[in-house]
């Protein structure tokens, strides 16, 4: 099958994932702002129900694409689409969570590092389900604690509450790689990636209806971060993620999409007036270099087992 001549096609992979760490960064941006109307839990909802638009038309099109097309059947949707999706939904779902509510109490500059951090834990929880990494992933691993120690914790030995969160979340984001990882190969990608955003929003429209009261947007300057969040950094974000990694050894896609907390830095300076401390700063520098060591050198596992 020949792939389409569109933008996507003359654009490099690299160009196409740098442009996505631009989008997830400046994304902490908008989920800051949009908190000044809006209620954590109705805002994700909100913005992966707008993320599902987005996609909903590529996958129609890409349905009826197809030579062979065939009737909608609800059956083969739930049981190859939907129910695959559930997992990793649930996964994001919960990293989002965190994440939103941990932004309400730091800023988005910490909150582009701190998130940066599942990059480290996703080999650390593939070696406990049985894989092997070698000795740069634990040096990566010590350098992101340090890392996280001077940018989240103070001279007075305290951390904010809002730290926790993202690092906690940073958790789960991890979980969710793991999850895509396992699913992927299986199904479509942007199948996948619907079917995963509608579980995430129909979570939160389930918390928000128990647990939050009140107007979806009680200030009109918070529905720009919304559609920014939801149709820029969620649908178009991810759709520049596919097939920028379609172009990219995943090694180098990583450590292209690292960015998004050096961007996330930048956004929360120039549009929030954001200032890091100095330890801050130092941190930053750490967690981002521990980032970068696990990508580069903790991937060298397959080649130097493979070798002779």
């Amino acid at each position: 099958m020949k792939k389409a001549q569109n933008w996507s096609s003359k654009l490099p992979g690299e160009v196409l994932l740098l442009l996505t760490a631009i989008v997830w960064g400046t994304g902490f941006v908008a989920q800051r702002k949009a908190m000044e109307g809006m209620l954590p839990f109705a805002f994700i909802a909100s913005r992966f129900f707008l993320g599902c638009l987005v996609l909903l038309p590529l996958l129609i099109l890409k349905k009826l694409g197809k030579k062979h097309h065939k009737s909608f059947n609800w059956k083969i949707f739930l049981r190859n689409i939907l129910l695959p999706s559930v997992i990793p939904g649930m996964f994001l779902f919960a990293g989002t969570s965190l994440q939103q509510l941990g932004i309400m109490t730091t800023s988005a500059s910490k909150a582009g590092f701190l998130t940066a951090l599942y990059l480290v834990l996703v080999p650390v929880l593939g070696f406990l389900l049985g894989k092997r990494i070698n000795l740069w992933v634990w040096i990566g691993v010590a350098l992101a604690m340090v890392g996280v120690w001077f940018l989240s914790v103070d001279l007075q030995l305290s951390i904010q509450k809002g730290d926790v969160l993202i690092l906690l979340g940073a958790l789960f984001w991890a979980l969710q790689i793991l999850a895509l990882d396992h699913f992927t190969p299986k199904m479509d990608a942007l199948e996948l990636a619907f079917g995963q955003f509608l579980t995430a929003a129909v979570l939160g429209s389930a918390v928000s209806l128990i647990a939050e009261s009140g107007p979806l947007v009680s200030n009109p300057s918070a529905w720009g971060p919304l559609l920014y969040s939801g149709v820029v950094a969620v649908g178009i974000g991810f759709t520049l993620q596919v097939f920028g990694q379609s172009k990219v050894d995943s090694a180098l896609a990583s450590l292209i999409m690292s960015l998004e907390a050096v961007f996330a830095l930048l956004g929360g300076m120039i549009f929030l007036g954001e200032r890091l401390s100095g330890r801050e700063w130092l941190g930053s520098v750490v967690l981002l270099a521990a980032v970068i060591l696990v990508q580069l050198k903790g991937q060298q596992q397959k080649t130097d087992t493979g070798s002779k």
